[in-house]
């Protein structure tokens, strides 16, 4: 499981200080986007110069509003990887609350914004986190 941690700050916040959802699928990208970084080793910066890694679906439960200051650690864990797509499951959690959880898919594009195959490299390392699942 991967982890990213996340302080809520003031530009993720309504004027009630409490988080306005549209900034939670910010903060979710932003996992998604150290995971392939750091975990996965192929960057955005990277995968952007010759196609991309779109949320073809989401769908996300709130269990508790998070509000300015609370620090929320995102669990990150893939379900699936098949040829051109990859199931992920983030959880986002605050001294053992649950904030929400959200299932999404991604799906490896062209420059064209056509499916195309995971690089055999990238596809290996999405198989040995999912093996941790």
């Amino acid at each position: 499981m991967f982890r990213f941690e996340q302080p809520i700050l003031f530009k993720h916040c309504d004027p009630a200080g409490i988080v306005f959802y549209p900034r939670y699928f910010e903060m979710m990208n932003d996992c998604v986007e150290a995971f392939f970084d750091k975990v996965v080793e192929w960057p955005f910066k990277d995968i952007h110069k010759v196609g991309a890694v779109p949320t073809a679906e989401i769908r996300t439960r709130f269990l508790a509003p998070s509000r300015l200051g609370d620090h929320l650690v995102f669990n990150l864990k893939l379900t699936r990887v098949g040829r051109t797509s990859c199931g992920i499951e983030i959880s986002a959690d605050c001294e053992g609350e649950t904030r929400f959880q959200t299932e999404l898919t991604l799906v490896n594009v062209d420059g064209g914004g056509k499916p195309q195959e995971w690089p055999e490299q990238v596809k290996q390392r999405l198989l040995d986190q999912s093996a941790f699942a």
